[in-house]
């Protein structure tokens, strides 16, 4: 088993990482928010020093022109895919981000490469603030999850399911499975979003973020039998408290936004998410580039994912927004 320094990347938020054809392929937030990015190395070591090749760009107007998020890059049916979240400007309505679901996709055999058409907004049926779109196939479906805001439900974003038509059209109506009620859930935002998925022994697993995106932000947990109708918000478990939370001892706060992929022997579980090395955050925190791209093994308890706690920091961070890498250059 391979071992991981982290950060695996500098700088970069809300990180999603698979593993295709014994490639790793790399992207998430740019701290810009104008861009999508992807990497790709053999090792999830050489990710960091990695070209970074940019995909794709923000419009100058209209509703892809603001405040790229999140973006995930998945396979499909042959093809590959980008979800992303983008708003028509950097302004709020009511306290929320004015953020959809849009889709990239790319027939090429190296994502890097080749063209990406834009296949436009995933209407999901609802038109409020929604982002961090993942998607999974399971017994020869598709499967999008989602955070998405319902103004008759109290705070910013809940988590949905659909089944999909094809990558970028919903085949059903969407279905809340988890909306943000525990206090851990509840920390000065009310916020369920950046949902993962991972199956394992006849489990899927929905893992998502909670809270501000400052120390408070953590990881909680849905689990449904893999035979179970997905499409039931029944057939969720959601776990009381977080699975996966800041280490004060460590220094590293606010662990979340993660994904999953495999070790190089296609066997072992690893997590990646981002996190940050301090809490002294100068100005607004949304333009603070420091949450650090990282990942780690996780083992399971039967059924159960051990997610454990943020693995310690092996490369150099920064300490301070202004501060950059000993080279002088800048993720």
């Amino acid at each position: 088993m391979a071992r991981i320094p982290n950060p695996i990347v500098l700088q970069r938020a809300d990180p999603y990482v698979i593993r295709h054809e014994g490639m790793y392929y790399f992207t998430g937030s740019h701290p810009a928010y104008d861009r999508i990015i992807l990497r790709k190395a053999a090792h999830l070591s050489d990710l960091q020093t990695a070209e970074e090749h940019t995909i794709w760009t923000k419009h100058e107007t209209g509703p892809m022109s603001h405040l790229i998020w999140a973006p995930e890059l998945h396979r499909v049916g042959g093809r590959w895919y980008i979800y992303f979240g983008a708003a028509p400007d950097d302004g709020q309505s009511d306290d929320t981000f004015n953020h959809r679901v849009f889709c990239l996709e790319n027939d090429s055999a190296d994502p890097t490469g080749g063209s990406w058409i834009e296949r436009g907004r995933v209407d999901t049926g609802m038109d409020t603030f929604s982002l961090d779109a993942t998607s999974f196939e399971h017994d020869g479906a598709q499967y999008l999850v989602w955070g998405q805001q319902d103004l008759a439900i109290e705070g910013h974003s809940n988590l949905y399911i659909a089944r999909m038509a094809n990558p970028w059209t919903l085949a059903t109506a969407p279905v809340m499975i988890a909306k943000p009620e525990y206090d851990w859930e509840c920390i000065r935002f009310k916020v369920c979003e950046g949902p993962a998925v991972i199956e394992h022994a006849g489990r899927i697993h929905i893992t998502y973020s909670a809270s501000g995106t400052g120390p408070e932000y953590a990881v909680g947990m849905l689990t449904a039998d893999a035979g179970a109708d997905l499409l039931d918000a029944a057939s969720w478990v959601k776990s009381s408290t977080p699975v996966f939370t800041t280490n004060e001892a460590a220094h590293l706060f606010g662990p979340g936004h993660n994904s999953f992929t495999v070790d190089e022997d296609e066997k072992t579980d690893i997590m990646v998410y981002h996190v940050r090395t301090y809490t002294e955050i100068k100005g607004d925190p949304l333009y603070e580039p420091n949450r650090q791209a990282c990942a780690k093994t996780i083992s399971w308890n039967e059924t159960t994912p051990v997610l454990g706690e943020p693995a310690p920091m092996t490369r150099w961070t920064p300490v301070d927004i202004a501060v950059l890498p000993p080279d002088g250059s800048h993720a």
